[in-house]
C-alpha cells in the first residue's frame, strides 16, 4: 500500500487525524479568543482559527505571513519599507491534526468558531474534519468561514457552515481577474443562501466594480458590505467618506474594522 493509500486510509478511519496547515504564533498554531471585527457578526465573542496558505496574494494583506514566503515572487506593499523581509515558512506554519485543534478551540467557552486565513476553502477536507470534532464536543457550535470566494465549498462544507463571510477582490488588491473572479465560485455562495459579499474600497472606481459583480452574479444588496481599505483605523478613516455615501446611496451595508479599532494592527487580535 502506498503512503498516500495509507494517509488516505487513516483519515477516512479516523477523521481527527486529519492534518491542516495553521498559521504558527508563539510556536503554536494561532487560535485566540476575541471579538469578530468585521461582516455580518461584527462585535460577537468568537474563538478564531487562522489557517496558513492562499491562493491569492494581495498587495495590501495584513496577513501576508500566511503564503509571503521566501523564494517567492509575489509583491506587497510592504516591499518598499526598509527592513521589510519575506517570512521563512517553516516559521510561519505548523501541521496540526483536527482533534488536537478542536481541543485547543474548546478550551474557550464561547461556542462561534471563525475559520479564517489564509484561504481555508484550499484545506476542505480538514475543515470539515475539525467542525465535526468540534459539534462531537457540543452540539451548540456555530461556524463562519472567512474565504476569498474563489474556491467552490463542497456539499460537506456547505452543510455544516453557518454563515460564509465573502471577501471577493477587487482590481485594488493587485491579483489577475481570472485569479480572482470565479464564476462557479460566486454562484455557489449565492446558492447558498449563507453568504455575505464584503468587498475593500480605496476609491472610486472599486464601486464601479462591485455594481458589475452585484450585476453580473445578483449578488443580493442586502447581503453586500463595503468596507474602506485600510490597515490602521487612521487609513480606514481616510476611505470612510466614500464608502458612506455609496452605501446611503445604493443600499450596501457599511463594514468597519472593529478590531483594529480596539487594539491595533496587533496578531491574535
Amino acid at each position: 500500500m502506498s503512503d498516500s493509500q495509507t494517509t488516505a486510509n487513516t483519515s477516512a478511519d479516523d477523521p481527527a487525524s486529519v492534518m491542516l496547515k495553521v498559521a504558527r504564533y508563539e510556536g503554536g498554531p494561532e487560535v485566540f479568543h476575541t471579538l469578530q471585527g468585521e461582516g455580518a457578526s461584527v462585535g460577537a465573542p468568537a474563538v478564531f482559527v487562522r489557517l496558513s496558505l492562499c491562493n491569492l496574494h494581495c498587495i495590501w494583506c495584513d496577513t501576508d505571513y500566511t503564503w509571503n514566503w521566501e523564494g517567492t515572487p509575489f509583491v506587497h506593499e510592504n516591499d518598499a519599507k526598509a527592513g521589510y523581509q519575506k517570512f521563512r515558512k517553516d516559521d510561519q506554519l505548523i501541521e496540526v491534526d483536527a482533534g488536537s485543534l478542536a481541543r485547543e478551540i474548546a478550551s474557550y467557552e464561547t461556542r462561534r468558531v471563525v475559520i479564517t486565513g489564509g484561504e481555508p476553502l484550499l484545506q476542505q477536507e480538514g475543515v470539515v474534519a475539525l467542525m465535526d470534532a468540534l459539534r462531537a464536543i457540543s452540539p451548540e457550535y456555530v461556524f463562519e468561514v472567512e474565504t476569498n470566494g474563489t474556491r467552490v465549498p463542497s456539499a460537506e462544507v456547505l452543510e455544516r457552515v453557518n454563515q460564509f463571510n465573502v471577501s471577493p477582490k477587487l482590481a485594488n488588491s493587485g491579483n489577475k481577474e481570472s485569479q480572482r473572479i470565479r464564476s462557479e465560485a460566486f454562484d455557489a455562495f449565492v446558492a447558498s443562501g449563507k453568504a455575505w459579499f464584503k468587498f475593500v474600497i480605496a476609491a472610486p472606481e472599486d464601486l464601479d466594480e462591485v455594481r458589475g459583480l452585484v450585476e453580473r452574479f445578483g449578488l443580493p444588496v442586502a447581503r453586500v458590505m463595503l468596507m474602506p481599505e485600510g490597515r490602521s483605523a487612521e487609513a480606514i478613516d481616510a476611505h470612510r467618506e466614500l464608502v458612506i455615501e455609496a452605501c446611503l446611496r445604493e443600499g450596501f451595508r457599511f463594514a468597519d474594522r472593529l478590531h483594529l479599532r480596539l487594539f491595533g494592527a496587533k496578531r491574535a487580535t
